[in-house]
């Protein structure tokens, strides 16, 4: 018989969902993979395209995304720098769901 508690410990990294919320959980991670997956993949863009996040947050869920292997951030030696953000494989791999949460919001709107 199975004793596993029904609804995991706050924080558990051995939860999938838990572990998938901590990767793609808050306001705007789910934004952003949608905005990178539609082309919208400088920071300017980002910001005029998501005109509620701020600068500080924008810049700390990109990073986020960054470490946790999401985005890949590829910097062009130019003048002024150019900055541009695209899907890695596992970010990729995340787009059946936000496809599947685009539908839900579509169809319970």
């Amino acid at each position: 018989m199975n004793t596993e508690p029904l609804v995991p410990e706050q924080g558990d990294p051995a939860c999938p969902v838990t572990r998938c919320l901590s990767m793609i959980g808050g306001k705007w991670k789910p934004v952003i993979l949608f905005m990178v997956t539609n082309g919208v993949n400088r920071f300017g863009a980002m910001q005029r395209a998501a005109p509620g996040c701020t600068k500080q947050m924008l810049t700390k869920q990109l990073r986020e995304m960054e470490a946790d292997g999401l985005l890949h951030r590829e910097i062009f030696a130019e003048i002024p720098p150019r900055v541009e953000y695209s899907l890695t494989d596992k970010g990729r791999s995340l787009l059946p769901v936000i496809g599947a949460m685009r539908a839900w919001g579509e169809a319970n709107a």
